[in-house]
């Protein structure tokens, strides 16, 4: 593992308890195959899908995506609208690979992901099918080859989704946003639309939640060493779980001249106002607050999520300079 990639303190037993009402195991096996079937319909239907126009595709993503929410049996609410057509940078804070289809049931887009998910049983497919860009977490040098990818795809009028902490985080702690993702969006003159997502249970503020809209996810946190299949199997057993997006006011493009400006304008929007440090919790240490905009990022070791974001710092001519 290379030192410079992100990680975060939270661990499944810390963060991914839920405190609440437990489906029965016959219960959660349906919940689990209709999920499954889900997941094959879209692998079966994402090369047909892709031939259709942009309008009716987009409305297939939405409804397959909600389909997908709820079979595992959350309640999804959204709050603000997409918004017009064309390019823009969707940025969101990251609790889970729930995250993913979260997103899409709100506003297609193309995702930015680890490398490793191309070889994942069905995530692996339908990842590749639906315009998935990768990026080699463990190799620095493949950094500007990915902000190239993201510009490209940015300034063909494509939505892509990135999630900046760069790792999964469970709304206890949040790691900083990393800032190279943002110079594809100044690269490509397009609107960044910070999205706040939230996981709570039967609708209620949960315990440890903290005045400016922080979280703790409970069964949906996929963090630490949290296998793929405890996730999924946490997830399903669990009852009255909603989750919250959020379609925050876009960041229309000018505003910031700098990736490091515009990372911290998105972050704040995302988890607004100072951040309290987070409750004494097993396996959580005190986290501090949100980086002010001069603050270098950190380089600390990666733990296994599902997305990460590498580390950089401003390049004053180029977005394919080397982060620091």
């Amino acid at each position: 593992m290379s030192v410079w990639l992100p990680t975060s303190p939270c661990t499944p037993a810390a963060c991914a308890g839920h405190e609440g009402r437990v489906a029965s195991v016959p219960h959660a096996a349906a919940r689990l195959i209709a999920a499954v079937a889900v997941v094959l319909l879209g692998i079966l239907g994402a090369q047909p899908v892709r031939l259709l126009p942009e309008r009716p595709r987009q409305a297939l993503v939405r409804a397959w995506a909600t389909a997908l929410v709820r079979a595992f049996g959350i309640r999804l609410t959204v709050h603000g609208s997409p918004g017009p057509d064309g390019g823009r940078l969707i940025v969101a804070n990251h609790i889970s690979w729930l995250d993913i289809a979260l997103v899409a049931a709100v506003t297609p887009s193309r995702m930015l992901a680890k490398s490793d998910i191309r070889t994942w049983p069905v995530l692996g497919p339908l990842s590749r099918q639906n315009g998935t860009l990768f990026i080699e977490r463990d190799r620095i040098r493949a950094l500007p080859d990915t902000v190239a990818a993201v510009t490209r795809a940015l300034l063909d009028g494509d939505r892509v989704t990135v999630f900046p902490e760069g790792s999964t985080w469970c709304g206890r702690a949040q790691g900083p946003f990393r800032r190279a993702a943002f110079q594809a969006a100044l690269d490509a003159r397009v609107p960044v639309q910070p999205v706040r997502i939230t996981y709570l249970l039967d609708g209620r503020t949960p315990a440890g939640a903290h005045p400016t809209g922080v979280y703790p996810a409970g069964a949906p946190a996929f963090v630490g060493d949290d296998p793929l299949t405890a996730s999924l199997w946490r997830i399903v057993r669990a009852r009255g779980v909603r989750a919250e997006v959020r379609l925050l006011p876009r960041i229309p493009p000018g505003r910031h001249a700098h990736r490091r400006d515009l990372a911290a304008a998105a972050q704040a929007a995302v988890v607004p106002g100072p951040a309290p440090a987070p409750p004494s919790l097993p396996g959580i240490p005190s986290q501090p607050g949100p980086p002010s905009a001069t603050d270098r990022d950190s380089a600390k070791r990666p733990s296994e999520s599902v997305h990460h974001w590498v580390n950089s710092s401003p390049a004053e001519s180029s977005s394919f300079r080397m982060p620091s």
